[in-house]
């Protein structure tokens, strides 16, 4: 993190020939979603090739460790992506929370109810067009990055001294250590689909756009919270003419689809806090401080206790939290209020566990980094050399590791 520190943004980086092709409207003018330029079309080709690479890594997982490995042939090579949380999500867009099928209801609580509806709502309506599963979620998680990479794009263009250093922002987080779950059928791809546009809206003053956005957000995962808190911030901060003021009630929008959620898990289970329940069961999100928290994670990662593939899983998840928090430490010396809010609410959500579980996937959804990371590698040619050449071989062990069944042990 020491790559991103003192570098905030620099509203003369900008030159005048280069003026960013995202500027936000004058005051008082409605914005529209701008058509495809060849900005975004070049960060689009960026994000097919990526996904070419990271599907070329699955190709060859499939074959260098298949499941049983006296294997001919590797089997469904789509296989390598239906993996953990993805069973889930498959059983709640095939059957529902509560089946009333006795054959699709659970031998024992599978904690299905853990997870929020909107990754399962999508991937129903796309399997009315597309039977296989699987080749649904995968569809669904592609289509969505790519509307989320040319929003981090265009988001990156207002902090970047050139229009064209969006596709940097864009190659940190699609190079990232964990960025296969942006390919394949999780949350994360979809979440930030919701959540770039419509932070993007918010800087441009589109509080309908940006309420309405975030709302679909919050049916996604308990982060789209995070993120009205972070609109509500900025919209305090930002929110001059009487025109803005009159449209705060829009800012209580996003809470209405997991108030909606919670509603149906009380009809169903008499607990509108299922969810959260199903989290410590399945979990160990149960709260506790964030030292016992940091204490519990770090013995994990280096007492020896457990087998070394989990203790390396523990020491990436006190790596991510120790980025994170240097990451809210720049966004408020910068003054980026808002974002600081988005970041240090995801901290404590993920701090205050028994112990740290998927924090560096957390770290996907933190646009600053990515942004941040980019405005700091501009001018440093070897830092960006440095950057990449840490990240990408990272990122491809950590493919093969999810694609091999290998991730959690």
């Amino acid at each position: 993190m020491t790559l991103i520190a003192g570098h905030a943004p620099r509203a003369e980086a900008t030159p005048a020939a280069h003026p960013p092709p995202s500027r936000p409207p004058a005051p008082g003018r409605r914005w529209r979603l701008p058509r495809l330029d060849a900005a975004d079309r070049d960060v689009l080709l960026l994000y097919l090739l990526t996904r070419a690479a990271l599907a070329l890594v699955a190709y060859c997982t499939a074959w260098l460790f298949p499941h049983d490995p006296e294997a001919r042939t590797p089997g469904r090579l789509v296989a390598v992506a239906e993996r953990w949380d993805w069973n889930h999500y498959l059983r709640i867009a095939r059957d529902g929370y509560f089946p009333d099928d006795p054959a699709a209801r659970p031998a024992e609580e599978d904690n299905r109810a853990a997870f929020f509806p909107g990754f399962p709502l999508v991937l129903r309506l796309v399997h009315l067009a597309v039977p296989d599963w699987t080749v649904a979620g995968l569809l669904v998680s592609l289509v969505a990055g790519a509307v989320a990479v040319v929003a981090l794009a265009r988001i990156a263009r207002l902090h970047l001294p050139i229009a064209a250093d969006g596709r940097r922002a864009v190659l940190l987080l699609l190079a990232s250590p964990c960025a296969v779950f942006l390919a394949v059928g999780y949350t994360e791809a979809l979440f930030l689909a919701f959540a770039l546009p419509a932070w993007l809206a918010a800087l441009r003053r589109d509080w309908g756009a940006a309420a309405l956005l975030a709302a679909c957000a919050t049916t996604v995962r308990v982060s789209g919270l995070f993120l009205a808190a972070a609109l509500a911030v900025h919209f305090l901060l930002t929110a001059r003419a009487r025109g803005d003021l009159r449209r705060w009630p829009l800012l209580a929008l996003p809470a209405l689809p997991p108030l909606l959620h919670f509603g149906y898990l009380y009809a169903r289970t008499g607990d509108p806090m299922a969810w959260k329940h199903a989290q410590e069961r399945g979990w160990y999100r149960d709260f506790h401080t964030p030292w016992e928290s940091w204490s519990t994670t770090w013995d994990a990662a280096f007492g020896h206790a457990h087998p070394t593939s989990y203790a390396l899983l523990w020491q990436a998840e006190l790596l991510a939290m120790v980025t994170g928090l240097l990451l809210v430490a720049y966004l408020l010396r910068a003054r980026r209020l808002p974002e600081a809010c988005y970041v240090a609410l995801s901290l404590w959500a993920l701090g205050t566990s028994y112990w740290y579980m998927s924090v560096p996937r957390a770290g996907l959804l933190w646009w600053p980094l990515w942004i941040g990371l980019a405005r700091a590698t501009v001018d440093r040619p070897r830092l960006w050399a440095a950057v990449l050449c840490l990240s990408v071989p990272l990122s491809v062990v950590l493919a093969v590791t999810f694609f091999s069944g290998r991730w959690a042990g």
